[in-house]
């Protein structure tokens, strides 16, 4: 990831009302209807454009392709952009739970084993009776599920994917991107 000093500034905080238009964060409002599919197509220039002046884009570019499944117009991409990216980089990104995170359950289920793994992870300082009171079962259910955990991580020797360079994801980014925008008409 690249260092970020105080002075640089995402291009995107400046223009909200570009970034977050619903025609970028879900394009498929313009299906169908010649004026939205026209405005996307706007739209989607100028956010390009704005991302390709950004001091970030490089370090957003990543970040939206390697850590975080982001919606909408990222980087210089669509989310269908990203997705092929990521195909041809062979990485996969999870999409984040943010229940999990701020220890939402839902109630009258069946614990989930992942989520439960998920939550412990989210919250590893806390103890094992809160985090059984935040999913509304058992101490001995949560031990239960760690230990078992536990267990399958002996059994199992899970290899670590590297995460590609970022010289790699913009070499990507050219392949998937430079086309596209080739046949809109604005850069070669």
């Amino acid at each position: 990831m690249l260092h970020r000093t105080s002075a640089d500034r995402a291009a995107c905080i400046d223009n909200p009302a570009l970034f977050q238009h619903e025609l970028l964060e879900d394009p498929s409002l313009a299906r169908g209807d010649s004026e939205r599919q026209r405005q996307l197509t706007l739209l989607t220039g100028r956010a390009r454009a704005t991302c390709a002046d950004c001091p970030l884009f490089e370090s957003c570019l990543y970040d939206a392709v390697v850590s975080h499944d982001i919606a909408g117009f990222v980087a210089g991409t669509t989310q269908r952009q990203r997705s092929q990216i990521r195909a041809n980089l062979g990485v996969t990104v999870e999409p984040d739970d943010f229940d999990t995170f701020a220890g939402v359950t839902r109630s009258g289920q069946l614990l989930n084993h992942d989520e439960l793994l998920r939550m412990r992870r989210a919250n590893p300082d806390e103890s094992l009776v809160v985090l059984a009171m935040r999913l509304g079962c058992s101490v001995s259910t949560v031990k239960r599920h760690m230990r078992r955990a536990r267990e399958a991580t002996t059994t199992e020797t899970k290899l670590a994917v590297a995460k590609p360079t970022i010289e790699r994801v913009l070499a990507a980014f050219e392949v998937i991107v430079r086309p596209f925008r080739s046949r809109e008409g604005r850069v070669a």
